[in-house]
């Protein structure tokens, strides 16, 4: 079971003291989740303006100075729609890179999204097929690509514990039937962030925090940064073991 570190989602810059933006901060965060426990990291890289971007010039820069801080450690970037609206322009944007992350994190649920995921698995990137319902589950199963994809990310993101973790539930079950051997991730969003996080150990699968899920530690209060929230999730996996 391995931790990924969210770094900075679509998060607005500011919206908490330590959110990094620049390419020279999500590489020093990334430094520090590594040293707090963290196996890889997750970024929605930002341009001069701090605003989501996959521009190639964007996106190459920060893998450069990611790579150089933690060598070795698997980065992902996002392909989410609130990076680039318009789904043909964000197909022409991906196609263009030439600095590939490691992997990337598709949301199925969003237009034009199997194609994007087409194109990044023809390119050997791994691909994280995004899934917030069992719709898109649906999606994924209808793609063709189940053998392609590198595993789910489960995203309920439903605002109450119960609900988040119920469509949770209704969507793995989908999944057991058909794509059984499929790793999974599974995390919910602020206020489900931490008791979704605490489910998925008990699953067995993958888990990942950052401030994109949670600006809070587990007793309430504001997070310091991504790594001392990475440092809270080392410790629930082992007072589970």
């Amino acid at each position: 079971m391995r931790i990924e570190a969210c770094l900075n989602g679509d998060r607005r810059p500011g919206s908490h003291p330590a959110l990094p933006v620049s390419p020279d901060q999500l590489a020093a965060d990334a430094r520090a989740v590594v040293a707090a426990g963290a196996a890889a990291v997750h970024i929605h890289p930002r341009d001069a303006r701090g605003r989501e971007s996959l521009e190639p010039q964007v996106i190459a820069p920060v893998l450069d100075r990611i790579r150089a801080a933690v060598p070795d450690v698997p980065i992902s970037v996002t392909t989410a729609l609130s990076a680039e609206p318009d789904p043909w322009r964000r197909f022409d944007l991906v196609q263009r890179w030439g600095a590939l992350p490691d992997s990337v994190t598709v949301n199925l649920h969003e237009p034009g999204s199997v194609e994007v995921a087409r194109l990044l698995i023809d390119r050997r990137v791994g691909v994280e097929a995004g899934v917030w319902t069992v719709e898109s589950a649906r999606i994924l199963l209808a793609s063709g690509l189940v053998a392609g994809f590198a595993r789910v990310l489960l995203e309920p993101m439903q605002r109450t514990v119960a609900d988040a973790v119920a469509n949770a539930d209704r969507i793995e079950e989908l999944l057991d039937q058909s794509a059984p051997d499929l790793p999974r991730l599974l995390h919910g969003t602020d206020d489900t962030a931490w008791p979704v996080l605490d489910a998925a150990v008990g699953r067995g699968h993958d888990i990942r925090i950052g401030l994109e899920d949670t600006l809070q530690t587990p007793e309430g209060g504001e997070a310091a940064d991504n790594a001392a929230l990475v440092a809270h999730a080392v410790r629930r996996l082992r007072a589970a073991a």
